[in-house]
């Protein structure tokens, strides 16, 4: 289309809220926001009443419309891909869980060899979501395939997904997780924390060591006591921390999601969904890795336990479920997630705000916060008509 502008109501901006102006588009790129039109002759797109926000950055997600990425099947990840256009995101990490190292290679490669195909949300990473994790807080995690973290086989997992690893999630107690994380970290891999019975001293240990993100957090690791603060206290004093934010009403209560916020600030909170396969599908039975899983009045959890298995939760449905809690801002809970995930993997120079040069990745919105309309590279590849 070349050069082309959209109007609208309302700009999120890397600077702040504009109102009533024009954002140019240049050739699939975002280009600068201007309050008048240089002349009467431009091309515009008229979006009186709506508002215009980044495309979201989903950096914890398994599954969506029926496939998982441990299905190691890329024609599904590509079906995930597209499908996600209708959740506002853009941009995602595919996650692992827990398996045997060969699975995991598989699964390294297949994505490494083949994430420029989709044609819908861009793959800007892969998450590794284990195996590197204690029994205690396992969750949907298989027990059987954890062990101490390797730097070798993380050096050839990277091998073969040609350095598409971006984040990897490892228990601060286990054997050998200080000289892991700080050897990860100086090769631009951002470490999480999750699946762990830590203390606030292990915890605050691998962040001087360099892990910057704690994974779903309340979910999966040792909780909050006044004489023992364990990973949820790590999370809420260390300062430079990213904490994800599951907020599907499921896994985390309203008022727990708005102690975080407030504690951290909402600049060091990343909202993901930790969707699994059930996403965008039926109620019914499914499986999340090895595991039997019943999806149930919005929730998605083990058949053997009834422990929360991943989530079924729409990341623009997070946006509207914070907004509806009043636990922040309508800016700041976009910035949460957008922004904030990408910069958590160091992605925030490919995506996560309307940057004036960035690819043109965005979502046209009503004033209620439904997704009206989902573009990528300047193109419109999504409309909901309803």
């Amino acid at each position: 289309m070349g050069i082309y502008y959209i109007y609208a109501s309302r700009f999120f901006l890397p600077s702040g809220i504009k109102n009533e102006g024009y954002l140019a588009i240049s050739e699939g790129k975002f280009g600068s926001y201007i309050k008048k039109l240089p002349n009467e002759n431009e091309t515009v797109l008229d979006y009186s009443g709506k508002w215009i926000i980044p495309g979201l950055v989903d950096t914890h997600i398994h599954g969506f419309m029926g496939h998982d990425v441990m299905d190691n099947d890329f024609e599904g990840i590509k079906a995930m891909s597209e499908g996600l256009l209708s959740c506002g995101v853009t941009s995602f990490l595919p996650t692992t869980l827990t398996s045997d190292v060969e699975t995991l290679n598989q699964v390294s490669q297949t994505i490494g060899d083949r994430y420029q195909e989709v044609k819908g949300a861009k793959i800007r990473g892969i998450f590794f979501e284990g195996p590197f994790f204690t029994e205690e807080h396992k969750g949907a995690q298989n027990p059987r395939f954890f062990q101490d973290p390797s730097i070798e086989i993380f050096h050839h997992w990277q091998e073969l997904s040609h350095g598409l690893i971006k984040k990897i999630a490892i228990a601060p107690e286990r054997e050998g997780a200080v000289g892991f994380t700080e050897k990860v970290v100086k090769e631009g891999v951002a470490v999480a924390l999750a699946h762990s019975s830590a203390t606030y001293e292990q915890a605050e240990m691998a962040v001087s060591s360099g892990a910057s993100i704690f994974v779903h957090t309340f979910n999966g690791m040792s909780g909050m006591n006044h004489r023992e603060p364990g990973m949820v206290g790590a999370a809420m004093t260390t300062k430079d921390t990213i904490a994800e934010l599951i907020c599907d009403g499921h896994h985390v209560h309203p008022a727990a999601a708005e102690v975080l916020i407030k504690a951290k600030t909402p600049e060091h909170i990343a909202l993901v969904t930790d969707c699994m396969r059930a996403g965008g599908m039926p109620e019914g039975d499914y499986t999340l890795g090895e595991f039997p899983v019943e999806v149930k009045d919005g929730a998605a959890r083990l058949k053997e336990n009834g422990s929360l298995a991943g989530s079924i939760l729409r990341l623009m449905d997070a946006v509207k479920n914070v907004c509806d809690w009043d636990i922040a801002t309508i800016e700041e809970t976009i910035r949460m997630a957008s922004i904030v995930p990408a910069k958590s993997c160091h992605i925030d120079d490919l995506c996560g705000s309307l940057q004036t040069g960035h690819d043109a990745d965005f979502l046209v919105l009503d004033t209620q916060l439904n997704l009206h309309e989902t573009y990528l590279n300047g193109v419109s590849v999504y409309k909901n008509d309803n």
